[in-house]
Formats: C-alpha cells, sequence, structure tokens
C-alpha cells in the first residue's frame, strides 16, 4: 500500500524544483535607468562694456589745418560720448592721463589722431602696453611718416591715408605675432583727397561714429580668423570702413561677382584681397578673402567724397 504522507513529500520536492528552475530559466527583470547625455552649461551673458573714452589729436598746427578732428569731436560728443581732442604736442602727458582713468574706472579706449596725430596714438598706443591696457580702436588719418607699428595690445587699428603724401603718407604695418583687426586704405588715387582735408570727410566721421557706437556691444571673440586687408582704394571710389578681412569657403556655382554680391562689398575689394582678377575663375574648396563690418552695415551705406582742397595738394 502506498504511504500517503510519502507521496505528499515527493510531490512537494518536485514542485519546488521546478519553480526553482523556472525562476533560474526566467530571470528577473531590472530596472534600467537611461544615462542623461551631459549637457554644457550655457554661457554667461555678455553683458555691455562701458561706453568707451575717446582720445583725439589734431596734427602740426592743428587749429589751422587739423580742424576736422574738433568736427568729429563734437559729433562724438553729441552722440552722447566722452570726447577730448588735444595737441599731438601734450601726447605723453595725455597718454599718462587716459591710462590713469582706465586704471581707476576701465572702459574701451580709442584713439583717432590726424597727421602727427596719428603717430600719437601709437604712442600712446606703446605706453599702455607697457601697463597691460587694451587699446579697443585706433584710427590714423594721413599719419606721419615716421610712425611707428601697430602694437600687440591695439585689438582693431585702421589706417586712411595718402601714400604719395609728404606731409603725412604713413603706411602703418603691425608688429609680428599681430592678432587684431587690421585694415590699410592708401587714397592717393583719389586726386580731391589731400593732407589737409582727408580728416574733415563727413562721411568717414559717421562711419566712425557708427563704430565707437558698436564696440561696447562686441561680445569677446576669438581673432584667430581675422585677416588683414590692405587696399589701394580706386579713384572716385566711395570708402567703407571694413573692420578686417575673413576667409570664406568658395561652393559648387560661385563667382567673384557672386560672392561680393552676397557680402554686399564691391568686386575690386576681392580681386585685390585675394591677388586675382575680377573674372578669375574660383574652384569649390577655396578660400577666398571677404572685407567685413564690426556689424552689418545698412544698406545704404556709403562714403561720400571730401570736398576738394582748397589748393593743390601737399
Amino acid at each position: 500500500m502506498i504511504d500517503m504522507r510519502r507521496l505528499l513529500v515527493l510531490a512537494a520536492v518536485a514542485l519546488l524544483a521546478f519553480g526553482t528552475g523556472t525562476a533560474a530559466a526566467t530571470p528577473a527583470k531590472s530596472k534600467t535607468t537611461a544615462a542623461a547625455p551631459a549637457v554644457p552649461p550655457p554661457p554667461a551673458p555678455f553683458e555691455p562694456l562701458p561706453p568707451p573714452k575717446i582720445y583725439l589729436f589734431r596734427g602740426a598746427m592743428g587749429p589751422i589745418f587739423s580742424t576736422g578732428m574738433d568736427r568729429l569731436e563734437e559729433k562724438l560728443t553729441k552722440a552722447g560720448f566722452s570726447a577730448n581732442v588735444y595737441e599731438f604736442t601734450i601726447c605723453r602727458w595725455i597718454g599718462d592721463r587716459a591710462i590713469s582713468s582706465y586704471k581707476e574706472s576701465p572702459a574701451p579706449i580709442v584713439l583717432i589722431g590726424h597727421s602727427m596725430g596719428g603717430l600719437c596714438s601709437i604712442v600712446i598706443s606703446e605706453m599702455a602696453a607697457k601697463e597691460n591696457i587694451p587699446i579697443s580702436l585706433v584710427i590714423a588719418i594721413d599719419p606721419a611718416h615716421a610712425t611707428g607699428d601697430v602694437p600687440l595690445n591695439v585689438e582693431r587699428f585702421i589706417n586712411i591715408f595718402l601714400s604719395d603724401s609728404v606731409l603725412g603718407g604713413g603706411d602703418v604695418v603691425a608688429v609680428p605675432g599681430f592678432r587684431g583687426h587690421y585694415a590699410s586704405y592708401d587714397l592717393k588715387e583719389n586726386s580731391r583727397v589731400s593732407h589737409i582735408n582727408i580728416e574733415k570727410s563727413d562721411d568717414i566721421h559717421r562711419q566712425i561714429v557708427e563704430m565707437v557706437t558698436q564696440l561696447p556691444r562686441i561680445p569677446p571673440q576669438t581673432q584667430a580668423d581675422a585677416v588683414p586687408l590692405r587696399y589701394l582704394v580706386p579713384a572716385d571710389t566711395l570708402v567703407e570702413l571694413w573692420d578686417s578681412g575673413v576667409r570664406v569657403p568658395v561652393r559648387r556655382g560661385d563667382t567673384m561677382e557672386s560672392i561680393a554680391a552676397a557680402n554686399r562689398v564691391p568686386l575690386w575689394t576681392l580681386a585685390q584681397s585675394n591677388s586675382l582678377p575680377e573674372n578669375a575663375q574660383l574652384t569649390p574648396g577655396q578660400s577666398i578673402i571677404v572685407p567685413r563690418h564690426l556689424t552689418p552695415p545698412e544698406p545704404a551705406a556709403a562714403m561720400a567724397l571730401p570736398p576738394p582742397p582748397p589748393a593743390g595738394r601737399k
């Protein structure tokens, strides 16, 4: 006769073995948590800089021959800037004052000079370099031949000059290793421009006021892509004060004309900055240097020709 108790024990052991095997064959589902991708912190918002302090310098016999600097000072002051015009003869004294002012209350420094005043602007830039003080913008207007090189602490430099001028004619270059923005404009082909009226152009003044207005609103950016510009401006050509150049890649179908139109620059600027004829054939992947502004220009921005000189060019 079958022992019922023994049968029940065997059945319980069998059920236990079956349940354990099933559990081993079907592992429990583990809860997996997807790793969230690392999100870089947002960049700190750019705080606009304080309004720049502007120092303008006349050339020799400035009250007679550099009156355009006084008119420019009036326009900058009317636009709400701290701007003052000085004689180049007190250059170093003003440089010391500018450096002391920056140390007390840092603000962008802008230096603008005509003739010997252009030379003075470079002298003050060199003084500031020894104190590790940046110069935001230097504009030299037909500076003297003896003007030194642009030092490394200058962030933006523009030279508007006449290479055949006896009183000015300073073809100012930058020191080796300069990484800032640089643009040079030789106006010797324009017979209406002379050393004693080059600083009086109302439209040059307008563009300078616009550049100074933009400076505090430009966020810090690398200058590694800034390409120096050097132009011999064609006769009777309207001049735009570009900031520097930038390299753009040529795409399939691009031409010199289409690139100039897309960037709203004259065709001659591309030809000169790239040492190419205006009808040059371009290859996809090739890079072309294009002039650029601090910010995009107004559609109708153009520079009016200065008034004719009262006498022959000097």
